[in-house]
């Protein structure tokens, strides 16, 4: 009789996702708040394109070291830290007075944050063997999109009925929320005393990836990193993807809001019709399909990169919203474009705990996620420049389609196979 293995990890998955679910509320509430905000502050579309991308300077700066700082000190630890002060930061937002300080408060939530996706992608290549990666990193990558689905229209419910300072207190509480309950259920496999043996067995046998410093030391391993050209190449691909996800953070609900002539409540339903059909996508397509496939015998590299340039291809749809005065028909060409890039991102979050030497996952997962937050500074800002010069958001989202051509070139031609990368660096060296 086969001996049951134990769902644990699965807990953890859902800890990770909700997790990232509150994350993603506390980013995207400045977002839904787009036109209260330009109204008080009399910000112009250029203007507002810099507050926008403040959290994204903060985050992104910090990506590396705090890839460094997760493969030495661990995932537990960085992410308790990085949760209370990002909930100390929301509550910052909306007590303090002055768009100065608010753009202060946006810096250090973006340094809090910081270590949340690399340590998500680290904790599942701890917990999770190579067959059941896909859905895994779809359960805290789908999150990310989740969360616009009951986080805008839950903050505009909010904005509307007590101002946009309320959209930020409910944010601040539930991350205090999780907070606690991260400090108290996660734990690495390695201290986790739920863990049955039968179920820890299963993980390292599948090819999860082991806790522990990496040999060599942070600065060789990140000059030996930055000379892989699949490393490269994972990193331009996603930063691609980085471009067209954070202009429709950012800016979908300011654009129904400001082109489209959309009050705040009716622009956040319109919002999350692409981000449920993403969700979706995400979970069903960038986690199961590709789990599904690679247990069929289907070559693992293949099935990833299909999968990763098709979504890529969808994305381009992204352009043709540029070309419509129709609400609608600019949220058909959104859903499909966003759809297309979320079953591609869990795939390539997937890739750092796959391609990466022993203890270097978090330095890898933050080389690409630090360019692809570039993406985060540059997006919103260009979008904001391009909106207030044109009177249009058109330009801005063709813009966004020659950023994607460009990724599918790196994915197809950088990235290579998908196998680990061979550190230099013997252990104790």
């Amino acid at each position: 009789m086969k001996q049951k293995v134990g769902n644990l990890r699965w807990g953890i998955a859902l800890l990770i996702g909700i997790g990232i679910i509150i994350n993603y509320f506390d980013r995207t509430n400045l977002s839904v708040a787009t036109k209260p905000l330009m109204q008080e502050y009399h910000l112009s579309s250029a203007q507002f394109g810099w507050v926008l991308s403040s959290f994204a300077w903060s985050y992104s700066i910090l990506q590396i070291p705090v890839g460094a700082l997760l493969d030495k000190i661990g995932v537990k630890w960085l992410v308790r830290v990085g949760t209370l002060i990002w909930s100390i930061a929301t509550f910052m937002t909306a007590a303090v007075g002055g768009m100065g300080l608010i753009i202060l408060s946006r810096i250090l939530l973006g340094a809090a944050e910081a270590p949340a996706f690399p340590g998500a992608a680290k904790a599942t290549g701890y917990w999770f063997p190579l067959h059941e990666r896909g859905l895994a990193t779809s359960a805290f990558d789908a999150a990310a999109k989740f969360s616009n689905v009951i986080g805008v229209p839950l903050v505009a419910l909010s904005v509307t009925q007590w101002g946009w300072r309320g959209g930020f207190y409910m944010t601040a509480i539930l991350s205090l929320m999780y907070a606690v309950a991260y400090w108290i259920w996660y734990r690495d496999p390695g201290e986790s005393n739920k863990l049955s043996e039968t179920e820890r067995a299963y993980i390292v046998e599948g090819g999860a990836q082991e806790s522990g410093e990496a040999p060599g030391g942070v600065g060789r391993n990140l000059g030996y990193l930055l000379g892989r050209r699949k490393v490269w190449g994972l990193t331009l691909g996603f930063a691609a993807y980085g471009y067209t996800f954070y202009l429709l953070l950012t800016w979908l609900p300011g654009y129904l809001e400001t082109q489209m002539h959309m009050t705040v409540l009716k622009s956040s339903m319109y919002t999350i019709v692409p981000w449920i059909f993403a969700t979706i996508a995400d979970i069903v397509i960038g986690g199961w399909l590709v789990d599904f496939l690679i247990k069929r015998g289907k070559n693992p590299t293949r099935v990833r990169k299909t999968l990763l340039i098709v979504g890529m291809i969808l994305g381009l749809a992204v352009a043709g919203a540029g070309f419509t005065n129709s609400p609608q028909v600019a949220i058909v060409f959104i859903t499909i474009a966003l759809s297309g890039l979320a079953f591609s991102a869990p795939i390539g979050w997937s890739i750092p705990a796959i391609i990466a030497p022993k203890g270097t996952v978090g330095l890898v997962g933050s080389i690409m996620n630090f360019f692809n937050n570039l993406m985060g500074i540059l997006a919103p800002i260009i979008t904001g420049y391009i909106a207030g010069g044109t009177g249009s958001f058109g330009l801005g989202f063709l813009i966004a389609g020659i950023v994607l051509l460009i990724g599918i070139f790196c994915y197809l031609f950088l990235l290579g196979d998908l196998e680990q990368i061979q550190s230099p660096y013997k252990p104790n060296a």
